[in-house]
């Protein structure tokens, strides 16, 4: 079992930045690669961004390609997620998820752990 617990959400204003973290525990070892998922109210989950956890290669969805980061400190069991320039549309709940197979995945049910997630607001 892995258990995955996210923070770093809040309220900011539009045009700002925020890092969203997800420490790791538990079964580490077999994990392969984490990503970060989306929701806002009313809508469906989305894709964000995805990372290998040994190579640290990166993938993104187009709507926070150059604008958010993904990264992962191995030694931590930590995966971050650096947001700037932020929008009034990136507001959600932001979960991260963990995955056995090492793919860049961008749909949920690649993924085999799930945190709780964390209210993401960008509003004035």
């Amino acid at each position: 079992q892995v258990q995955l617990v996210e923070s770093g959400g809040g309220l900011v204003q539009p045009g700002g930045s925020l890092r969203l973290s997800c420490a790791a525990s538990g079964s580490i070892f077999s994990i392969n690669a984490m990503g970060w998922f989306r929701q806002a109210s009313g809508k469906e989950r989305e894709f964000a961004a995805a990372i290998t956890w040994s190579g640290g290669m990166t993938y993104y969805s187009d709507s926070v390609k150059g604008r958010f980061t993904i990264s992962r400190d191995i030694a931590k069991n930590t995966v971050y997620l650096q947001m700037n320039s932020l929008k009034p549309e990136d507001t959600a709940v932001y979960y991260c998820a963990a995955a056995y197979r090492e793919r860049l995945a961008t749909v949920g049910y690649e993924y085999d752990y799930w945190g709780q997630g964390t209210q993401v607001t960008v509003s004035s």
